[in-house]
């Protein structure tokens, strides 16, 4: 789960994280309270979107003056800004943060995230801030410092000076750093987050340290135990067929193709969104409805699939073991029964009780393409879309 910088901010505020005085506004009225409250100009008015980039898609801007904060504001909530993590659609933007400004003298990267491949938590930093980490790895990636934490002995002292000397901090900037960063590594435990991320970190012209930007992103899988946060999640920034699909327990993620898929099992799915690919069409979506589903869940599964207007095909990919070939063909049989199947839908199934499930699929009169291995039916499908 992603949440705005704003609400990251009050994380941050909770476990003394220093950052710049500001306010979350609705309006270019209520942009210019804010920035009156703040006490002086220069103020930033920034756009508040689940994405990066946003001071590259003109979502950032500076205002001096009140009548800058007003008009700034206006063009900003409501505008549709495009970034490179928002893909060509873009984000409509319904609120901004209104900041002081501050005296930067240098700007630096910092994050804390999830390692599965070591299976600790890693602190990432660089001195390259403000620029987009994926570009830095891939063109400098010596300026990435890492320190590797054992998550069941926590962050030491240390850890700290390693990333504070990996920086090249100034004496005066290593203690407010190092405690900045427990306190960071703290928030991230306590609220088993995927990744904390401050881009850029700054140091200013009085040598204070201060989280000028802030992304956090949060285990779904762990919100049960933080039901503070769930009530931080902006449905505006998530996919309608995505809420939709989270209902009904759901593995469901909408991409940009027309194939549409149902599979049971995340490494099956990907497999299949794979020879797609090959057979040179284009996935519309990854559904996995997982082991355990019954025929409500397939038929919720299908009927989400169908309301995507980009879909002009289907391919059900099941391997029938914990969910039973016959519980899946009840379910695709019922889902057309309530809403009807206008495109074509191709099927491969294998394993428990395939024989009752072709039963069912052979006498309830649907027009269905069955294929006989997984290449097969993606090749299928494939020429269906025109591929």
């Amino acid at each position: 789960m992603k949440i705005h910088e704003y609400q990251a901010k009050e994380l941050f505020q909770k476990y003394d994280v220093p950052i710049p005085s500001g306010q979350v506004a609705f309006s270019p009225e209520e942009a210019l309270l804010r920035a009156e409250a703040l006490g002086g100009y220069p103020v930033v008015v920034k756009a508040q979107i689940h994405a990066g980039g946003r001071g590259k898609g003109g979502g950032v801007k500076l205002a001096g003056s009140a009548a800058e904060v007003t008009d700034l504001a206006g063009q900003i909530i409501g505008m549709n800004l495009v970034t490179h993590q928002t893909g060509p659609g873009g984000r409509i933007v319904k609120k901004v943060l209104v900041e002081q400004g501050l005296a930067i003298e240098k700007e630096l990267y910092l994050s804390l995230v999830a390692d599965r491949t070591t299976a600790k938590i890693v602190v990432m930093a660089s001195q390259a801030g403000g620029m987009d980490i994926e570009q830095v790895a891939a063109s400098s990636p010596e300026k990435i410092i890492k320190v590797f934490i054992n998550p069941l002995q926590g962050i030491q002292a240390y850890h700290c000076r390693e990333a504070a000397f990996g920086l090249k901090l100034a004496p005066a900037a290593i203690k407010p750093f190092v405690g900045m960063l427990k306190n960071l590594y703290r928030l991230f435990v306590d609220y088993d987050c995927s990744l904390v991320e401050i881009n850029p970190l700054v140091l200013t012209a009085d040598e204070a340290v201060i989280a000028l930007d802030a992304k956090i992103n949060f285990d779904d899988n762990a919100l049960f135990r933080h039901p503070d946060i769930v009530a931080y999640r902006d449905l505006d920034e998530e996919d309608p067929l995505e809420i939709e699909a989270s209902k009904y327990n759901l593995n469901y993620i909408n991409l940009d193709g027309n194939v549409g898929n149902m599979v049971n099992g995340a490494g099956l799915a990907m497999a299949t969104m794979d020879l797609i690919k090959l057979a040179g069409a284009e996935p519309a979506n990854f559904l996995d409805v997982g082991g355990g589903a019954s025929a409500e869940m397939v038929e919720n599964g299908f009927r989400i699939i169908l309301s995507d207007p980009n879909v002009d095909g289907i391919l059900i990919n099941i391997f029938g073991g914990i969910l039973r070939c016959d519980v899946l063909a009840e379910g695709v049989v019922q889902a057309a029964k309530k809403i009807g199947i206008s495109i074509p839908v191709v099927v491969r199934m294998e394993g428990t009780n395939i024989d009752e499930g072709r039963r069912i699929l052979a006498e309830s009169d649907l027009d269905l393409i069955t294929a006989v291995d997984l290449k097969d039916a993606a090749e299928k499908v494939a020429q269906i879309v025109g591929a």
